[in-house]
């Protein structure tokens, strides 16, 4: 009897585990989707440190732990389906980054939180209170610390003031070689495309969201 109690113990005790496996894939796939949905909330970081370093060592990190969850299959049979649950993790959250709206679902957020903010700057800048202030750029105004954060790149907009009245750009992220993203503010009745920055080249991007409101990229 003590025995038999004796090999149920010992067959417990080296029953294979599947937690750390658990663990180590909801962290990695966790962190992949907050990347994924906050991404434009790290626009403000240096642009070569989230393009050459976060979001690559992110990707190969989230491969690396579908690849790993993978070889768990083989054990399936000898020890249990619990080890198919870590790939399936993985699984499910490729599926969300190829086919959820999460970019848009973050653009939409950000629009609609910070607009009344951009409409009383917008205002202020039709009205001649805020002018360009960067030495380097004539088009820039630099809003800084003391004025609501609405757009990227240390809280400069871009203005161009044209015949119908005067864009305004409040950027959503600051790429390499001059990419950039935004809402573009534009006069009543006048076309997003003949924003100065689109002179030379038409936006890649260029999605109505309000009356006047564009999110716009080159």
């Amino acid at each position: 009897m003590a025995e038999s109690s004796s090999q149920a113990t010992t067959a417990t005790a080296i029953r294979p585990s599947v937690r750390g496996a658990l663990v180590a894939a909801v962290t990695v796939c966790l962190v992949t989707l907050l990347i994924a949905i906050f991404e434009l909330s790290m626009a403000d970081w240096p642009s070569g440190f989230v393009l050459l370093g976060i979001l690559p060592l992110t990707a190969l990190t989230f491969f690396g732990c579908c690849v790993w969850t993978a070889t768990l299959l083989f054990r399936v049979r000898k020890g249990g389906a619990k080890f198919a649950i870590p790939f399936l993790i993985c699984a499910a959250t490729l599926a969300l980054l190829l086919y959820a709206p999460l970019q848009k679902v973050a653009l939409s957020r950000n629009f609609h939180w910070h607009r009344a903010d951009r409409e009383r700057i917008v205002a202020r800048v039709e009205a001649g209170e805020l002018k360009p202030n960067v030495d380097t750029n004539k088009s820039m105004i630099a809003l800084g610390d003391k004025e609501p954060n609405v757009s990227a790149g240390g809280n400069d907009i871009v203005v161009d003031k044209a015949g119908g009245g005067t864009y305004v750009l409040f950027l959503t992220s600051r790429g390499l070689k001059h990419y950039f993203t935004g809402f573009l503010r534009v006069p009543p009745g006048s076309d997003p495309k003949d924003f100065f920055e689109f002179d030379d080249k038409p936006p890649s991007q260029l999605v109505r969201y309000d009356k006047d409101w564009y999110f716009v990229s080159n």
